[in-house]
């Protein structure tokens, strides 16, 4: 199997592009931001992810879509969804140490 390099770069630079257009990279500190704000745009970037993945995959299977397209939209959504659950998760924790805390 060969590789074309131009190819290889072009999907390279679209990942790249998916990943920073996610919406769960590092957003800087702003005060008037509050913590339900902060939650539900990351549920929102979550569940573009997801649409995403879907539409790419729609697109695979009528052959309109890249194969590296396909496979970098549903890696993004599941490390989303991952990174999602392994939150919920967190805050489920500390909601239930905050429960037991002596009063």
């Amino acid at each position: 199997m060969t590789v074309n390099l131009t190819n290889a770069v072009a999907a390279y630079a679209r990942s790249v592009k998916d990943i920073s257009s996610s919406g769960m990279e590092p957003r800087s500190a702003d005060p008037s931001q509050t913590f339900a704000d902060l939650v539900g745009q990351s549920m929102e970037a979550a569940i573009e992810a997801g649409r995403r993945s879907d539409e790419m995959s729609v697109q695979a299977i009528a052959g309109q879509a890249d194969l590296n397209e396909v496979v970098s939209a549903v890696t993004n959504a599941e490390i989303t969804l991952q990174t999602v659950l392994a939150i919920r998760d967190r805050m489920i924790q500390a909601y239930q140490e905050i429960v037991q805390m002596p009063i």
